[in-house]
């Protein structure tokens, strides 16, 4: 939940909350003043007309005529006020009130909880010609209500736009603090792969710039490690390769001519061989000399493959495109099932030795693992050098693949990522269950 999200809930709940206390609030005191103002319009009436009638012997005047008047008053609007003759006759007079419109006649639902129910307040008074009189006084609120109505939507309306001001200014305030944790956060994210080298700018916000500060130190500290130890890597494959050089040549210069040297000897040593010892190596089976070619060609097959492994020597004198042919035509020859292509360019041949050394130590192991994981029928390697100055390496079987979590614990991976880490490049897998691997390094040229 974003921390946007939980400022504009809480501003909500808060709101709905000052909502609700002030609607119980604002019906509570509109019920109230309901009741106040027919109480005191009841009131009213009941003094003007005892004091009217009072007043009756000085000036006498007739009930059927005083009453539409006396209705006609401001002060009466909500009552409905008639007199009850001696002998039963009720006189009244509808009191003219202005006609409510539908649209500004509150809800029914207000009026319940504003309205109750007002008895018939009947009082007894004495006519001028001194007959007792019965008052029935009966309030009707509506008007009253509707004003309450009109004065509680008044109050609605500025709480909903107090409650939209707050949202914008909060969102206002918080909009430059919120855009300085996105920007924290995506830096963050590009870190996180490891690429040290990104810095965060400087916020005006005191707090974020020195968190700022503080991770830029943090990725300041982690970059030169990475330095240092790719420096490190690149020194420790580089001793490795030499080393593997040397005892590929030392193979090929020293046990490789003493091997070759043997084998001269024994097939020289057989054609000098007289009649009569022929004939009784003949019946002895096999001529020594014939073992001792055939074990010089065994260990001199032995010697080759291993000076292969070592130091392939055709990537010093020929460069990488023609190692690489060399490397599947090796491979293909003793795994016949195995279909390989290579779409490799001649520009490769000028690449760093660093790189190329790298390069086919990628691709020998990535088809390693096709030999004895895979179960791949074929597999393409793809080498080009792209506009941005980039080498681009695939490798792709299709293959029985696997989840990606399981790809990540292997040794295998851990030294190919390191090699293309080593040259500042990045390497990726792509690969699901049953349908295969992909092997993807970019590595940027200088």
């Amino acid at each position: 939940m974003s921390l946007r999200y939980q400022i504009n809930l809480r501003i909500l709940i808060s709101s709905l909350c000052i909502l609700i206390l002030g609607s119980s609030i604002a019906i509570w005191q509109a019920r109230d003043a309901v009741n106040k103002e027919i109480e005191s319009s009841i009131n009213l009436a009941v003094q003007l007309i005892t004091f009217g009638f009072s007043q009756a012997s000085k000036t006498p005047f007739n009930e059927t005529d005083w009453l539409p008047k006396f209705n006609s008053l401001n002060q009466t609007r909500h009552l409905s006020i008639q007199l009850k003759e001696p002998s039963g006759r009720i006189i009244g007079f509808a009191h003219k009130n202005p006609q409510t419109n539908n649209d500004e006649q509150p809800p029914q639902w207000f009026i319940n909880l504003v309205g109750v129910d007002y008895p018939e307040v009947e009082h007894q008074i004495t006519s001028f010609t001194g007959e007792q009189i019965t008052l029935i006084i009966q309030a009707n609120p509506l008007d009253e209500i509707t004003e309450v109505w009109h004065e509680s939507l008044g109050f609605f309306s500025s709480v909903f736009l107090l409650t939209l001001f707050t949202f914008l200014a909060v969102n206002l305030a918080f909009n430059k603090a919120l855009k300085s944790i996105a920007v924290i956060v995506d830096a963050l994210k590009v870190i996180e792969t490891g690429q040290y080298r990104q810095k965060l700018p400087d916020f005006s916000i005191q707090e974020y710039d020195s968190i700022a500060k503080a991770i830029n130190h943090m990725t300041g500290e982690l970059n030169a490690s990475q330095q240092e130890n790719r420096a490190l890597t690149q020194h420790t494959l580089a001793i490795q390769e030499d080393e593997r050089q040397r005892l590929s040549q030392e193979l090929h210069d020293e046990l490789g001519q003493s091997l070759t040297a043997i084998k001269v000897m024994a097939v020289t040593a057989g054609r000098s061989q007289d009649g009569a010892t022929h004939s009784q190596a003949g019946a002895m089976g096999t001529r020594p000399t014939d073992s001792i070619i055939s074990i010089c060609d065994h260990l001199m097959t032995v010697v080759r493959s291993m000076m292969h492994q070592l130091h392939p020597l055709v990537l010093t004198e020929l460069g990488l495109k023609a190692t690489m042919e060399d490397l599947l035509n090796h491979w293909s020859a003793r795994n016949p099932e195995l279909k390989l292509t290579i779409d490799c360019p001649d520009e490769v041949d000028g690449l760093e030795q660093k790189i190329t050394i790298q390069i086919f130590r990628v691709v020998q192991e990535c088809l390693t693992n096709i030999v004895r994981h895979a179960q791949a029928s074929q597999a393409e390697i793809s080498l080009e050098i792209d506009h941005q100055k980039a080498l681009r390496l695939q490798v792709t079987d299709n293959g029985q693949g696997c989840a990606i979590d399981q790809v990540k614990t292997g040794f295998g991976l851990l030294g190919m990522r390191e090699r293309i880490n080593s040259l500042g490049g990045e390497l990726t897998i792509q690969t699901q269950p049953q349908q295969g691997m992909s092997i993807i390094a970019t590595i940027p040229l200088p």
